[in-house]
């Protein structure tokens, strides 16, 4: 078995050198770097923060304008007939959003380009928000209606923005789809893997990755997981619903914790974090470049904003007008970055490891055990380490967990674009399923897979070329909407608002109402 897997990751030795060159691209080559500052900016990146600042500008920060109003909305009560309630969806979103990539991603961007690089991701996040907003009305003006639930997201904006061709649309759905299927592997380990290590917290005794308990986890995992894909979005959700807001707040609360246990390190957090950001050489040398694409990068990982991934879970809701889900959309790009990356930052800063006798080793693999080593450094001696480090493995889980069924979920809506049978929808779930399994079984291997692992970077940026690109097509539909929302007439929402007569389902419900 372990020849199988060394096989298979040796077959995508170029994945991770790939992804490097198109998140770097054009700062690889010298003629671009050696111009001073703008050297140090990829195109990734000007992409990125460029759009974010474009797009605040022109929906007028809604993102701060609209915040309370978004958190109104989600406290509201709904009965709905058709699709999820917007807060189901927010959680849905955020169920994709936290993922291990908000302890893996913090502790490797800190490693890489230090506590600089948390400053630059709360940048790429208040921008970012904006881009998420943007993203998630496109896919509520042009979702559509599938029996008792609504299907969307950038297969299908993608499809009706560029001329309607049917093959925009399949090509879309297979992007997110391939996509999602190299990322699934990464939280069938993790979610094992962290299983395994709170057994062993808890028991206070190694257990082998081979044996039998491992096995019996695994198969377990596969079960559930099925049980609740093939129940559909609805039942997605239910899950969801519960497990987000657990996750979130018991995270927050054990750090927090954690935080004040060692409230004296917290003016040396901030110093740690602004001074890296601006230091005069970082700025004119190349450290401020890998600073920077590091927050961005490992941002953009958390949070997805640009990626059009989120677009799914806000196409589902039956929201009363299509700004709405965009506003939500933005606060979850808050709640992902700004709160809970921070909290992940907090613990790695504080506790100094990174930069360390050990920093070089550091700065090779962004796994969970630095993590936990952190941790362990700001509870020396104290019993307080092992529950500390309990709770924080099992938000890991959790984490992990939310984020494979949410991939798994927006699969199956992506698929949707391309045909709406049963049968074919079954496919793509039993598909997923097995790739997750693949991701379990590399575990009890004691394999980790570093190349097959390095997808998730391609298809980010992958996913961010395309989508960014399609958002800016339909943005001044995006900017129609958000003046009638803002104007609030009264009037309901309609296709002739943004001088288009495509938006069925809206016409429809207009009608009615």
């Amino acid at each position: 078995m372990q020849g199988l897997f060394q096989a298979i990751n040796n077959i995508f030795s170029f994945v991770g050198p790939l992804s490097d060159f198109l998140w770097d691209f054009p700062t690889n080559f010298e003629w671009y770097s050696s111009i001073p500052v703008l050297g140090n900016f990829s195109f990734a990146i000007i992409l990125l923060l460029g759009s974010g600042i474009f797009f605040s500008f022109r929906i007028g920060f809604m993102q701060v304008t609209h915040f309370k109003k978004g958190i109104k909305i989600m406290a509201q009560r709904r009965n709905v007939e058709t699709g999820i309630s917007p807060l189901a969806s927010f959680l849905l979103s955020s169920a994709m959003r936290v993922g291990p990539g908000n302890i893996l991603g913090v502790t490797g961007a800190i490693a890489v380009g230090g506590p600089g690089a948390l400053f630059w991701m709360w940048v790429s996040a208040f921008f970012g928000m904006s881009v998420a907003y943007m993203e998630s009305v496109l896919a509520q003006i042009f979702k559509e209606k599938k029996d008792d639930e609504f299907v969307g997201g950038l297969p299908f904006y993608g499809r009706k923005l560029l001329k309607n061709k049917v093959w925009i649309g399949v090509f879309l759905s297979v992007l997110y789809i391939l996509y999602a299927l190299c990322c699934l592997p990464a939280q069938g380990f993790n979610v094992v893997s962290s299983i395994g290590r709170m057994a062993e917290i808890a028991t206070g005794t190694a257990i082998p990755v081979d044996s039998a308990f491992y096995y019996i986890v695994g198969a377990f995992i596969v079960l559930i997981t099925a049980l609740i894909a093939f129940g559909g979005i609805k039942k997605v959700t239910k899950w969801t619903d519960k497990m987000v807001p657990v996750m979130a707040v018991l995270y927050v609360v054990t750090v927090l914790v954690l935080i004040v246990f060692n409230f004296r390190l917290v003016p040396y957090f901030f110093r740690a974090v602004f001074s890296g950001a601006f230091k005069p050489e970082a700025f004119f040398g190349g450290v401020f470049g890998t600073v920077l694409a590091q927050g961005v990068k490992r941002g953009l990982m958390s949070n997805e904003a640009g990626q059009g991934t989120i677009t799914m879970s806000a196409a589902a809701a039956d929201a009363e007008h299509p700004c709405e889900q965009g506003i939500l959309a933005s606060i979850g790009v808050f709640l992902d970055t700004i709160i809970i990356c921070t909290l992940s930052g907090f613990v790695v800063v504080m506790a100094h490891c990174w930069d360390g006798a050990n920093g070089a080793a550091w700065a090779e693999l962004d796994k969970l055990p630095k993590f936990t080593e952190s941790i362990a450094a700001l509870t020396p001696g104290t019993a307080m380490n092992a529950v500390i480090t309990f709770l924080v493995t099992l938000c890991f889980c959790m984490f992990a967990y939310t984020c494979l069924l949410g991939m798994i979920s927006f699969s199956e809506i992506a698929a949707n674009r391309i045909r709406r049978d049963k049968a074919f929808i079954n496919v793509i779930r039993v598909i997923a399923l097995f790739v997750a399994a693949f991701g379990i079984l590399c575990n009890i291997a004691g394999l980790e897979l570093g190349n097959l692992w390095a997808f998730s970077d391609l298809g980010n940026i992958m996913i961010v070329y395309f989508n960014v690109p399609i958002v800016y097509v339909g943005a001044k539909y995006v900017l129609k909407a958000t003046k009638h929302y803002k104007k609030n007439d009264g009037t309901p929402f309609t296709s002739k608002v943004i001088g288009r007569d495509d938006c069925a389902y809206w016409d429809e419900r207009a009608k009615k109402h």
